[in-house]
This record gives C-alpha cells, sequence and structure tokens, in this order.
C-alpha cells in the first residue's frame, strides 16, 4: 500500500492512530458522523446514571422547550422515524415523564407535554449537560467551538428567535 495520500489533490490526513482519510479527510458527511460519534461516548460516559439515550435526552428537552409540541412535528424536527418517535413517547409515558393529549382541533395529532417527574427529570439533566457541552469542545478554542456551532446552525438552516 503506498505512503502517501491517494491523490494529490487529496490532504494527508489521519486519525490519532494513523489511519489515513484519503478523500474521507473532506467529506462534511464522514466529519460530522464521526463528530457525532466522538460526542456521543463522552455523552454515555456522563450520563449513564440517568437512564437517557441521546435521542431520548433531546426528545425530552425540546417537550421541555415546545409544551404541547406535536408529536409528528417532534419527530420531523428531530428527523425521527414516526415508529420509532411513537414507541420512545410510549416508553415516557409508561414511565411517567410524558403526557399525551389528542387535540379537539385535529383529532389524529397527539400534543406531548412533560409530567412533574418529566420536568424533574429535564432539570436533573441540565447541569450534567451543560458539563458535557463544555467538554466536548475541548480541542478547540472557545473562538473555534463558537465558530463551528454557527456554522453548523447555518448548514442546517436553523432560524434564530427574532
Amino acid at each position: 500500500m503506498p505512503e502517501g495520500p491517494a491523490s494529490s489533490d487529496t490532504p494527508d490526513m489521519r486519525t490519532e492512530d494513523g489511519v489515513r482519510l484519503g478523500p474521507l479527510s473532506d467529506s462534511l458527511g464522514f466529519l460530522l458522523r464521526i463528530a457525532q460519534l466522538q460526542a456521543f461516548r463522552d455523552f454515555y460516559e456522563g450520563f449513564e446514571t440517568f437512564g437517557l439515550r441521546p435521542g431520548e435526552m433531546t426528545v425530552l428537552l425540546l417537550i421541555a422547550e415546545n409544551p404541547g409540541i406535536r408529536q409528528g412535528l417532534l419527530a420531523r424536527a428531530l428527523m425521527i422515524k414516526r415508529a420509532h418517535m411513537t414507541k420512545m413517547v410510549q416508553g415516557f409515558e409508561e414511565a411517567g415523564l410524558v403526557r399525551r393529549t389528542v387535540p379537539d382541533s385535529d383529532r389524529r395529532s397527539v400534543e406531548l407535554w412533560l409530567t412533574e417527574a418529566g420536568a424533574g427529570r429535564v432539570r436533573a439533566v441540565r447541569g450534567p449537560l451543560l458539563a458535557h457541552e463544555a467538554r466536548s469542545g475541548s480541542g478547540m478554542t472557545p473562538e473555534d467551538a463558537a465558530t463551528l456551532r454557527s456554522l453548523l446552525q447555518r448548514y442546517l438552516r436553523l432560524d434564530a428567535e427574532p
């Protein structure tokens, strides 16, 4: 196997273990996925005691931020398959964290609300979540981390409230 990069256009980027990435060095999808896995590794270590996976925590946090959000809208916003969202919400309901209601205006929809236990769980994870976020950019300066967040927000076409 040759020692140099795959082509003269591709930088010879390597992992900490020396694995050459070749054209994947410039792949936004690949880099985002590896970054996600790295962030999740720290997440699982820090949130083991809460019994929540990253997606579950995200759903609870967004219900807290958007009381009464329609389940389908939340699923679309998080790109979670409808069946998977339904199963997750059922688990939350069985655990006493979420309450579902059906609005009179649209009997096909389901609105999601945190219960007191769910709100307590969200309050309990906020501090550890902030600490996790502070650690997740540890290889960057605070300015670099802010730039990365800003670029990802733009990439995802997220809008700030006016």
